[in-house]
C-alpha cells in the first residue's frame, strides 16, 4: 500500500480511543443546528484546534456534508512545524486515524505533481502537522467513503495561492470524480475576547460575501489574521473556479466561549462555498 502516515496528535487534540472519538464527533454534530445548505458544496473552511475547543465549530461545516458523496477530498492545511517553499504533498499510501486508514488518491496526486512545480513530494512536512490530521476523523464520520489528497502549504502568499488553485482546478476539470476542498485554518490568536471578535468579524464578513479580493486586501493591511490565510484564499479560489457562487458562514466562536478565559483567545469558523440548487418551482 505504500507509506502510512501515523497519527501525530491522537490522544492530544482528539481522543485516541475510536469509540470515544466517534461518540464525541457524533455529539458535536448533534448539537450543530442550522438551516440546510441547498446545493452542491464544493469547499469548506474548518478549524484545526483541539476538539474540545474547535470541535463544536468544525461540526457545523461537516454536518452540512451529511448525505453527500465525494470521490476525493483535497485537504489544504498550513504548516506549523516545517519551513519550506511551496506546497508539500504525500502522494502515495494513506493517513491513519483511530477510525482507520484513509487511502490517498494516487492518480490525482500524480496529476497534481505533473501540473505544477509549486507542489512537491515532502513527507516530512506531513509527519507532525496537526492542522490536516484533525480534519480526517470528521470526514470519516460524515462521508461513507472517499480518497484523500493531503496538501500542506509552506508558503501562503498570494502567488502561491493563485498557482495552487490554478493547478488543482486544471486537474479537477479533467477528472470525472466529484471533489470536495477543505481549507484548514484557525483565525486570530491570543487577543482579548472583544478584540478577537472584532478582528475575526472582518474575515466572517468577507466569507459571507464570498469576497476573495477583499479578504486578501484586508489581510495584507493586517486588519485580520488567520494561520491558514493561504488555505482559506486557495479554497475560495478553487471553489469559485469550480462553479460555486454562494457562501455561508455556519458558525463562528472562539476558545473563550469554551474555557471562559477571555484574556487571550483563538478564533474558529466553519463556512461553506457551494453551487445553489436551481429553483424548480
Amino acid at each position: 500500500m505504500g507509506y502510512i502516515r501515523e497519527p501525530a496528535v491522537s490522544g492530544m487534540f482528539y481522543p485516541g480511543n475510536p469509540e470515544v472519538l466517534r461518540r464525541d464527533i457524533e455529539k458535536y454534530l448533534e448539537y450543530a443546528t442550522f438551516d440546510a445548505v441547498e446545493g452542491d458544496i464544493v469547499g469548506i473552511v474548518s478549524p484545526h484546534a483541539g476538539y474540545v475547543y474547535s470541535g463544536p465549530v468544525a461540526a457545523y461545516g461537516y454536518k452540512s456534508l451529511l448525505g453527500k458523496t465525494y470521490d476525493t477530498v483535497i485537504v489544504i492545511a498550513p504548516s506549523h512545524r516545517a519551513h519550506f517553499e511551496g506546497v508539500a504533498i504525500q502522494d502515495k499510501g494513506g493517513y491513519r486515524t483511530p477510525l482507520g486508514i484513509v487511502d490517498i488518491d494516487e492518480d490525482i496526486s500524480e496529476e497534481i505533481l505533473k501540473e505544477s512545480g509549486a507542489v512537491n513530494i515532502n513527507i516530512k512536512a506531513h509527519t507532525g502537522e496537526h492542522s490536516l490530521e484533525v480534519q480526517l476523523p470528521f470526514l470519516q464520520a460524515v462521508l461513507d467513503s472517499f480518497k484523500l489528497v493531503p496538501l500542506v502549504m509552506g508558503t501562503q502568499d498570494l502567488p502561491t495561492c493563485e498557482e495552487l488553485s490554478r493547478c488543482l482546478y486544471e486537474v479537477i476539470k479533467k477528472s470525472d470524480k466529484h471533489f470536495l476542498i477543505v481549507g484548514s485554518s484557525d483565525l486570530s490568536h491570543y487577543y482579548p475576547y472583544d478584540k478577537a471578535v472584532k478582528i475575526d468579524g472582518i474575515i466572517v464578513e468577507h466569507l459571507e460575501k464570498f469576497n476573495i479580493q477583499g479578504l486578501a486586501e484586508d489581510s495584507n493591511r493586517n486588519r485580520c489574521e488567520a494561520c491558514g490565510f493561504g488555505t482559506i484564499i486557495t479554497t475560495m479560489k478553487i471553489s469559485e473556479r469550480c462553479g460555486a457562487t454562494a457562501s455561508r458562514v455556519l458558525k463562528y466562536a472562539n476558545s473563550g466561549d469554551v474555557s471562559g478565559d477571555k484574556s487571550g483567545v483563538v478564533g474558529y469558523l466553519s463556512s461553506v462555498f457551494y453551487k445553489p440548487s436551481e429553483n424548480k418551482e
